[in-house]
């Protein structure tokens, strides 16, 4: 039994086995294809780089900036390089340490430090000099185990990091469409109350000449004041989304340079969005989720390691004397070499409660990253259905706003026809201008979606190809 235990503890040093289970990717069902798809195509809209997503240079240099400038990926930079750090830190313990010490004391019944001797009153002086190596033997793999824990630790955070930028990114194009949509709100609201201003002219002018009633003109004047009160309203809501993007690009309060409207913004391409096992290799949330369930894997190998001796190795090298000349002489060599063990017996039950909370850490790891994964594809579902269906609204919106416009040129010419009454004029301009809006809002939405579909799948670069570029 002695020989086989050492020809197991033999194996297990050679071959450079640790404690503890190897890492194993939980199991996630993926689907061969994404909700209302018929069949998935290995392309995907997240393959292409996020500056060739829109065609609008001002969008890509806002985004250029809040990279560059803003404090939310700045932040988390910063905690990516404090994870570096003490993934490196931990990575020290897989090798030697070596240091040095030197003394030097005069003293009266003392020797080489605080050491009392029977000197018998007599004062001396004491030198001594040495350089010192020690090592732990990491014969069961524990301290791999927390390398290995330190280091998905440390990809942990760079995958926050890139999702951090994903999500400035989506937030920077989401507020930089909702401000495109308010100017074309406020420019509906301008061209709005001219045509109720022009109107109210028209009704004047028949109220004059005695043809119209006091009521055209009073319901006109109502109408063209109304529109008036929304552009203050407007201009209010543009400075205050002008303000929360300053924010996110790192700058203070001001005004922020437009590119194409929103009706000139082209549209997103139309390419697939892949197959749904290259979330689990792109999304960073995903990966994030990965990581972190390495390291629950790994810190439970580490507690396995805390039931097993600890084997050191040490040594010394130095010198020591009461004179200092002395100390580079041969008399004066000092050197040591030893190996310790260490190990428990009884903790009260204090290293089955470690194993214990570490299982239960690696099963609430591995359930999340399973639910991150579920996650994921339900976001890629919902954007797919979301961009599809506000295309579809779109084109209904836009007949709407054809339509009404058709509607008040015709109510217009047959109320100066004295074909119509004056309601019938103000009644088509009352449902063009609303309709408009509609479809300003579903221009940004639909642009927002895109956005939306590209950060689900996330987009920016593909992790898995070295040569695909890149974010700034």
């Amino acid at each position: 039994m002695r020989r086989r235990a050492g020809l197991i503890l033999l194996a297990a040093a050679l071959g450079g086995c640790a404690v503890g289970p190897n890492y194993r990717r939980p199991d996630v069902a993926a689907p061969a294809a994404f909700r209302d798809q018929t069949a998935a195509q290995p392309g995907a809209l997240a393959d292409l780089p996020w500056w060739s997503l829109f065609g609008d240079p001002v969008l890509v240099e806002l985004v250029k900036t809040s990279v560059a400038e803003g404090y939310d990926l700045r932040l988390v930079t910063a905690r990516v390089e404090q994870a570096r750090a003490i993934a490196a830190e931990t990575h020290g313990q897989l090798f030697p340490s070596l240091g040095y010490a030197g003394n030097a004391d005069r003293g009266r019944n003392a020797l080489l430090g605080n050491a009392y001797t029977s000197g018998g009153g007599a004062t001396a002086s004491g030198f001594d000099g040495y350089l010192g190596a020690a090592w732990e033997f990491d014969l069961w793999g524990r301290v791999r185990r927390l390398d290995e824990a330190a280091r998905a630790n440390f990809l942990a955070t760079e995958e926050a990091r890139r999702g951090v930028w994903l999500s400035l990114f989506s937030q920077v194009a989401a507020s930089y469409f909702q401000l495109l949509e308010l100017d074309e709100e406020l420019a509906i609201a301008h061209r709005a109350e001219g045509t109720f201003g022009e109107s109210l002219k028209l009704f004047n002018e028949r109220l004059s000449g005695g043809v119209a009633s006091k009521l055209e003109t009073a319901s006109a004047a109502a109408a063209q004041a109304t529109s008036a009160a929304q552009i203050p309203a407007l201009e209010r809501q543009i400075a205050v989304q002008e303000n929360e993007l300053s924010v996110l690009l790192g700058r203070s309060p001001g005004p922020i340079r437009r590119g194409a409207a929103l009706a000139a913004q082209p549209a997103a391409p139309e390419i697939p969005p892949g197959l749904p096992s290259a979330l689990l290799e792109r999304r960073p949330d995903v990966l994030q989720a990965e990581d972190a369930a390495r390291a629950a894997n790994a810190e439970l190998g580490v507690t396995i390691g805390g039931f097993l001796p600890r084997i050191g190795l040490s040594a010394i090298l130095g010198s020591v004397s009461t004179r200092l000349q002395d100390l580079t002489t041969g008399k004066a060599a000092l050197w040591s070499a030893g190996a310790q063990v260490t190990g428990p017996l009884f903790q009260g039950g204090a290293l089955h409660g470690e194993y214990h909370q570490a299982q239960e850490a690696w099963e609430e790891a591995k359930l999340r990253y399973q639910q991150t994964a579920l996650n994921a594809f339900a976001d890629v579902a919902n954007a797919l259905v979301t961009r599809q269906k506000l295309a579809q609204e779109r084109v209904l919106q836009e007949r709407a706003v054809q339509a009404d416009q058709e509607a008040v040129a015709v109510a217009v010419q047959r109320y100066k026809a004295g074909e119509a009454a004056y309601y019938e004029v103000l009644q088509t301009q009352e449902l063009l201008f609303p309709a408009e809006n509609a479809l300003a809002a579903t221009r940004r939405d639909e642009l927002v979606a895109a956005v939306q579909l590209y950060t689900a799948l996330g987009g920016g670069w593909n992790p898995q190809d070295p040569s695909a570029p890149l974010p700034p």
